[in-house]
């Protein structure tokens, strides 16, 4: 009997690095996380990966032969077949060839993609997807993310921009400024950052709203002060709440009117405010999707959390690198 081989998942953030072990069905064996130091345009990344891996084998006393490889998520642009990765922003990576020195510092063979897809993946294999083999995945943390998984493959278009939802127009003249250079984007409405500015654009003439009483004691406010408001049904965060969904809403029923998915997966950290976000994000999604659209596609909030990007790793290990 041959024996079964396990594979590994990373998934790189800005602040952390998450790894895990996991076996050949995506059950997680052991999960850690190590923080992402920045430091030198990011290029003691991949040694203090490698050390990680290498610790943690000694630790539970496996050998490098009982690995398959590394599937690994980074933010970024990213070249997929040789998983150099051009730019990403947040880590201060430019021209970095990822693939090729996580390889070398290893020994095992290494399995690159985008941060959001790889998300995705993990969803639909083990989490909120369900097996859905038509998939759309929309991540809203800082920034907002996206995976578009047709017939059981994620897209990734020509060269590796496909699912970049966050960036779709939402505001075509005097959007606010986003990183990638452009106004507008989606990703400075729905993010939990654009959700927030949304609330402070006007906020002074709100002052009988729960959202400024916060804020003159805090000095700030959250996403989740402002979904929390609107579920207390405080007029001004409600007025917020059905701005975010109403840019949401239809960028995503565009999206599913081009795609036809069998199920939309909201992830990231805005996701926690389930219902609050849901139920007004599904009554403008059913505005503009098209009938047979709409009847085709199940909402669900993420289930995997933070594992998502590790279990999606595990499975390019899986589908791609054990052919």
């Amino acid at each position: 009997m041959k024996e079964e081989k396990w594979l590994i998942g990373v998934d790189l953030g800005g602040t952390t690095i998450k790894l895990s072990f996991l076996d050949f069905y995506g059950e997680i064996i052991s999960k850690w996380e190590i923080p992402t130091d920045k430091s030198e345009a990011g290029r003691h990344i991949t040694t203090h990966i490698a050390r990680a891996i290498d610790d943690k084998m000694e630790e539970m006393n496996v050998s490098r032969k009982k690995f398959s490889g590394i599937g690994m998520g980074a933010p970024g642009f990213i070249e997929m077949d040789s998983g150099f990765i051009y730019h990403a922003v947040n880590i201060g990576w430019r021209d970095f060839p990822l693939k090729d020195k996580l390889e070398v510092e290893t020994g095992l063979p290494v399995i690159i993609d985008n941060d959001a897809n790889i998300a995705a993946l993990g969803e639909m294999w083990r989490g909120a997807g369900d097996g859905a083999r038509d998939l759309l995945c929309v991540t809203l943390g800082t920034g907002v993310g996206g995976g578009i998984i047709t017939n059981g493959t994620i897209i990734h278009g020509t060269n590796g921009m496909a699912g970049e939802i966050g960036h779709i127009t939402s505001i075509p003249d005097g959007g606010a400024q986003c990183n990638c250079g452009k106004t507008g984007c989606l990703e400075t409405v729905a993010s939990a950052t654009g959700v927030v500015r949304i609330a402070m654009e006007k906020l002074m003439s709100h002052q009988d709203s729960v959202l400024y009483h916060i804020y003159q004691e805090k000095n700030e406010i959250t996403s989740r002060d402002i979904f929390e408001g609107a579920e207390a049904e405080d007029p001004y965060a409600v007025e917020v709440v059905n701005n975010v969904s109403f840019h949401l809403g239809l960028a995503i029923a565009n999206l599913a009117n081009s795609l036809n998915p069998s199920k939309i997966v909201i992830g990231g950290g805005v996701s926690k405010a389930g219902e609050a976000l849901l139920t007004p994000l599904k009554k403008q999604f059913e505005k503009y999707a098209l009938p047979r659209v709409r009847e085709g596609a199940d909402f669900a909030i993420a289930t995997l959390g933070n594992d998502a990007g590790v279990i999606g790793g595990a499975w390019l290990v899986k589908t791609k690198l054990m052919k």
